[in-house]
This record gives structure tokens, sequence and C-alpha cells, in this order.
């Protein structure tokens, strides 16, 4: 089981950066493939990006040039480094975390969810 906890968010004008972290304080961490997803009032829970336990990634094409997802095994944490921010990036940011291989830009798919971190950009 991961217990998740994400750090990070706050408030940045557009074209500013942001760095996510997402510690896990369990024992398996190298084992789960990690994601990132983003909610809006009133909307549904987006996917963002996922790296695999290999280190493969995948992005959502709105974020594709702009964000990357990078994850050290050793410190049991994922990151995502968020630039050129754009005001429709504004969400509270969850990290998840899933056993699974494939279809992981479906919330459904993951086993375990962070509190979330709210990322706000002005412009």
């Amino acid at each position: 089981q991961v217990q998740l906890v994400e750090s990070g968010g706050g408030l940045v004008q557009a074209g500013g950066s942001l760095r996510l972290s997402c510690a896990d304080s369990g024992r398996t961490f190298s084992s789960y493939a990690m994601g990132w997803f983003r909610q809006c009032p009133g909307k549904d829970r987006e996917f963002v990006a996922v790296i695999r336990s290999g280190g493969i990634t995948t992005y959502t094409d709105s974020v594709k040039g702009r964000f990357t997802i990078s994850r050290d095994n050793a410190k049991n944490t994922v990151y995502l480094q968020m630039n050129s921010l754009k005001p429709e990036d504004t969400a509270i940011y969850y990290c998840a975390a899933s056993l699974r291989w494939t279809n992981l830009r479906a919330t459904g798919s993951y086993d375990s969810w962070g509190q979330g971190t709210q990322v706000t950009v002005s412009s």
C-alpha cells in the first residue's frame, strides 16, 4: 500500500514554472506506475501524465513540451515539472499510484491517491 503526499503547488503568473512533488511512505514505490491528474471545480478529474515503473512516460496533448514527469525511486518521490504555465492549467493536482500496465489514463486504474495540491496560474 502506498500513501501519497503532494507538495509544491501555489500561485504563479502565466509563463512561469512550478515543480510538484509527490512522496510515498510505502515500501514498494518502484513497482508502481505513478500518475498526475488535475481537476477543476465542476469538472471531471483529467489525466495529465504518467511514468511507469520502467521510466516510460505518457502525457496528455495539452501539456506535451511544457510538463515533465520524473521519478526518484531512492527517494520514493515522483515529480511534475511544469513550465510555460497557462491560466487553463489552474486546477487541483493529484498524484496517484497504480500496479497496472495499461489504461493508465483512466482514474479507475489507480489504487491510491494523494490529497491534492492547488495550482493557480494568473493571466
